[in-house]
């Protein structure tokens, strides 16, 4: 008799299944309700000294790079791989098996048998039956066997891997997120409008500076409201640079990202500067462009346009809240002129020779949040694996038919049995019986009739 093997015992084991999954879909909950990745002090100020120290000890604030999560992980891997060894060889038998080999007695015996009868000799009903069989889709072998000739048919022994192909996908999806976690990060920044920058923070307590191997400019930060005056959305216009060109330009708002690199920048946040403002200016006629970052009560001055302005008031924000503006205007051509603007409404300005349009906004910073996750992919695969698995597992199975025929002992002729098996899907396996006893009794040269 062969030993047990305790320790194969213990990974092949149901139990230790059921163990992992509940450990981990548990922590999983705590690591969504308890923030991850804020300094030690948050956790202080919002679950007291005390468990904030074993939440420290326990590195809950970055539970998912914990050892003893990646321990689960590791161990719910394990559990995986030594069932599926351990079970995938009997699935090979089962359809390696010599189905022709069959105790007839017992196919006989089967409550569910469909049984037929039909004025043919042995030989010729064989043959009607194997060119019927022929043309019904299913690939039939059949056998002599006990002075009669049994046949066999079966469709979907693949779908008994679907269970598997699970487990794959799981094992696939562990494999991205681990790629991720080792070479992917969270990071953020802020970046004022008409500025880039080159790099990025981590999101750790000492916020590490990350290079991005080209530049992030942002070229225009709008903020629109609803009529309450609550904020409505935040939308950034985004440029990358790389080798001092730009190679790629996208308006991106919350839910829609920009990717670059490997790289994915959210909208996440805003933040006003203080007394900066940014007016942009377009002379229609010639099609000249420039924005300009203003500070009140400064002259600026557009020199390709011998232009000269400057903001010299403002008026309190209206429901919306946006402010209005009172810009002086100069271009040497007639006398100066000043008058209102509101913030984000362009105004346009008749002067001789030429039109302008004067569009006048507060200076935002955007802040932006960036993920790198090179295991994103390996985790798509993966999720696109379990559900064609899944897919398997609940929809197909794996169907096997046999025809026994044998001569009659009164009256001539030969008796037809139908049976059936699956390892699940028993009312698609009787379907497909009714179909297969429907098309012998449908056959004028079989000639056969209920026995």
């Amino acid at each position: 008799m062969k030993e047990k093997n305790v320790l194969w015992e213990f990974f092949t084991s149901v139990k230790l299944a059921i163990f992992t999954f509940l450990a981990l879909a548990a922590t999983s909950i705590i690591g969504t309700i308890i923030p991850q990745n804020e300094p030690f002090g948050f956790y202080v100020e919002n679950f007291g000294p005390r468990w904030a120290t074993i939440f420290k000890y326990l590195n809950v604030p970055d539970m998912y790079h914990a050892w003893w999560f990646v321990s689960l992980l590791v161990l719910f891997s394990l559990n995986l791989i030594a069932c599926s060894l351990d079970r995938i060889p009997n699935v090979v038998r089962i359809l390696r098996k010599d189905n022709l080999a069959v105790d007839i007695e017992r196919l006989e015996k089967r409550g569910k048998n469909r049984r037929l009868l039909s004025a043919l000799p042995l030989e010729q009903a064989a043959d009607k039956l194997r060119g019927l069989l022929a043309g019904s889709g299913w690939s039939f072998a059949s056998r002599e066997r006990d002075g009669g000739v049994l046949f066999f048919a079966e469709k979907g022994g693949w779908t008994r891997f679907g269970v598997y192909t699970v487990h794959g996908s799981i094992l696939v999806i562990f494999i991205g997120a681990i790629i991720g976690s080792i070479w992917g990060y969270k990071a953020s920044v802020m970046i004022a409008e008409g500025t880039s920058t080159d790099q990025v923070y981590a999101r750790d307590e000492r916020h590490t500076p990350i290079p991005l191997g080209f530049r992030l400019r942002c070229d225009r930060f709008l903020l629109t409201y609803y009529a309450n005056g609550m904020p409505k959305d935040y939308i950034s216009d985004l440029s990358v640079i790389k080798d001092g060109k730009v190679v790629l330009q996208k308006r991106i708002e919350v839910n829609d990202p920009l990717q670059y690199a490997g790289l994915t920048f959210y909208q996440s946040s805003y933040q006003p500067i203080d007394n900066q403002y940014v007016i942009y200016l377009k002379n229609t006629t010639s099609g000249a462009f420039q924005n300009f970052i203003v500070m009140p009560l400064r002259q600026m001055r557009w020199e390709e346009e011998n232009v000269a302005f400057g903001i010299v008031e403002r008026r309190n924000p209206n429901m919306l809240g946006q402010y209005q503006h009172k810009i002086w205007f100069s271009d040497g051509k007639g006398s100066p002129v000043s008058f209102w603007v509101s913030e984000n409404q362009p105004v346009r300005l008749e002067r001789p020779g030429a039109t302008y349009t004067v569009e006048v906004k507060q200076r935002f910073a955007t802040g932006l949040q960036v993920a790198k996750d090179p295991g994103v992919w390996p985790v798509y695969i993966g999720c696109t694996l379990m559900l064609l698995g899944l897919a398997v597992v609940f929809f197909m199975s794996h169907r096997r038919i046999w025809i026994w025929v044998r001569p009659e002992p009164q009256g001539g002729g030969c008796r037809i049995v139908l049976s059936g098996n699956a390892n699940k899907n028993r009312d698609g396996l009787e379907k497909d019986l009714d179909k297969i006893e429907s098309l012998l009794n449908s056959s004028n040269e079989l000639q056969v009739q209920g026995g």
